[in-house]
């Protein structure tokens, strides 16, 4: 048997109003018709639907139990064929999944989430850890919002620029390199810990400070950005990391930031989307609210438009 959708917009019609002139009223087409559409369904149910009492119809104990899904599910339709209209974020009820880099969490996972509370209560939220590799995550559609530091290569995965961040090195009060001047020669021989959920005592500015004849001394990796944090308060150890993202975590460990002894490019902080959502004014809202939460973090920040 072939289904006819158009029988559930009946059956919607039908049970809420009760009758069938009711319902061919709601629908704009005559009680025949609708009388019509009532037969029809019944044969594709095997259900009466709605019975005659005497001058009303009752619907059947079928009926009820049918009627709230008939009706969500023709609401449902009516979503995803109707044009885009204005966002109802007071009704909006839907789970997003942000995944950002952990110090950003750390930074203004709480601002994010307060934000989207205070505009849309009924919006239900994942924060995940941003991973050290590639997925397609966003891809399948488990990951609304990301952040990354290097724009995508995929063509469908949309990208836009929030800021960029300085690198600084940041230490306990007191350590050594808080006095005297800071060179090359004094950095790379201090203590130091490293960033990595894989637990690698090497990254890119090891790369530089081996391009200036040196090698820095890491003892430790750290898996997330508080931890290696910690370290640089209770170790005595050097952690060299963005500067805007971080700066509220290393405000409250009361540590003392310094300027690193050679140059390091800024590190671009972009948010990543799926082109599927480029149409999705929920998704947009998502999108803005977290591009303005992540801008707070930078004194000048660059951002491209949608």
């Amino acid at each position: 048997m072939q289904l006819d959708l158009n029988l559930l917009t009946a059956l919607d019609a039908l049970l809420e109003e009760g009758s069938v002139a009711g319902a061919a009223d709601r629908l704009h087409v005559t009680a025949p018709a609708m009388s019509r559409s009532l037969g029809r369904i019944r044969k594709a149910t095997g259900d009466q639907i709605l019975v005659r009492t005497g001058r009303h119809m009752t619907p059947t104990p079928r009926a009820l139990a049918m009627r709230t899904e008939v009706h969500v599910l023709v609401q449902q339709a009516h979503q995803l064929l109707s044009a885009r209209t204005d966002l109802d974020l007071a009704g909006l009820e839907r789970v997003f999944t942000v995944r950002l880099h952990d110090a950003l969490t750390t930074a203004c996972g709480t601002a994010l989430v307060a934000a989207v509370h205070r505009q849309a209560p009924k919006v239900r939220m994942r924060l995940t850890v941003e991973p050290g590799h590639d997925t397609p995550e966003l891809r399948r559609g488990e990951v609304d919002v990301a952040s990354s530091a290097d724009p995508p290569p995929q063509p469908d995965i949309r990208h836009r620029l929030i800021g960029r961040d300085r690198i600084i090195l940041a230490v306990r009060a007191g350590h050594p390199l808080t006095e005297g001047p800071m060179t090359v020669e004094r950095y790379a021989a201090a203590d130091h810990v490293t960033v990595s959920r894989r637990g690698s005592l090497r990254d890119r500015v090891d790369d530089v400070v081996a391009a200036l004849g040196h090698e820095r001394r890491v003892i430790v990796s750290a898996p997330a950005t508080d931890t290696a944090l910690q370290l640089a308060r209770d170790a005595d150890v050097v952690v060299t990391l963005p500067d805007a993202v971080t700066r509220s975590a290393r405000d409250q460990l009361g540590l003392t930031t310094l300027p690193l002894p050679f140059d390091l490019p800024p590190v671009p902080l972009y948010l990543l989307w799926h082109q599927r959502y480029d149409d999705d004014p929920a998704h947009t809202w998502l999108l803005d609210l977290a591009t303005r939460t992540l801008q707070g973090l930078f004194a000048a920040p660059e951002a491209s438009g949608r």
